[in-house]
């Protein structure tokens, strides 16, 4: 099984280089794809280093900051490009262990066809977290699975793994949203095409090194666009509930 991990960085110097060489040693065979958006901090010039010394990484420089979204519509579409049977996605600073890696490949194995690194299963969690986070993280993903109407508990986490054929027959690089947004935008059209969403137990630690790129910004687009999808979502029930009793009425 050929396993791609795409990795979108925006000034990530003190963490690509270790992540790079733990992924190595958990995916001996794996492919590293660092998707960069012209790090002023040099993160994609320590990617190019590590390819060298690594092998098998492969670094995508983009012009400028572009947003996750852009940066996994980029990743995803080159690494379906090149054949791989799984495509990984996660963060770069470590609040995502690797570890985890071989036992979502084994629930794709098993017939999943996307699995989800969760907080909010039996197992999962945060750790070192302010509790206004938590709770924020917490209503915000119970929001989403609400209004968007899919079983998944954690809808916002970026630690997946998909079958390489599930993601393009949802077509990610016609995806709209931007941030983290694009991971809710992701699993609802997962959800639609009645794909097999698994999710296994993950400890989410919060960064050591760098900056967090989340901001009030990012968290009210994601809701606005939560919103925006659960609407039309109802709105088209309604009426396929309504063009049905039509039919019913007039047979």
């Amino acid at each position: 099984m050929l396993v791609a991990v795409v990795l979108p960085t925006y000034n990530e110097s003190e963490n690509i280089a270790g992540l790079l060489t733990q992924l190595r040693t958990v995916l001996p065979d794996g492919r590293l794809y660092v998707v960069d958006d012209n790090s002023p901090d040099g993160t994609g010039e320590i990617a190019e280093r590590c390819a060298v010394e690594l092998g098998g990484i492969e670094v995508l420089h983009r012009p400028g900051k572009q947003g996750l979204g852009s940066a996994y519509r980029q990743g995803f579409a080159h690494v379906i490009s090149q054949g791989v049977d799984v495509v990984v996605s996660m963060d770069v600073d470590f609040s995502h262990d690797p570890l985890v890696i071989p036992a979502m490949l084994a629930v794709i194995e098993a017939g999943s066809d996307a699995v989800i690194g969760s907080r909010y299963v039996n197992g999962g969690g945060t750790k070192n977290w302010p509790i206004h986070r938590r709770l924020l993280s917490r209503w915000g993903n119970l929001y989403t699975a609400s209004v968007l109407g899919v079983k998944v508990r954690d809808c916002t986490s970026g630690f997946r793994a998909y079958r390489a054929t599930a993601l393009a027959s949802i077509a990610p690089e016609t995806t709209k949203a931007e941030g983290y947004a694009f991971l809710s935008e992701l699993v609802v059209r997962l959800s639609r095409r009645g794909l097999k969403i698994s999710e296994v137990p993950i400890l989410f630690v919060d960064r050591e090194n760098g900056t967090s790129k989340m901001s009030g910004r990012i968290i009210a687009e994601s809701m606005l666009l939560v919103t925006r999808w659960g609407v039309a979502h109802r709105w088209n029930q309604a009426k396929s509930f309504v063009q049905v009793k039509t039919r019913e009425r007039k047979s």
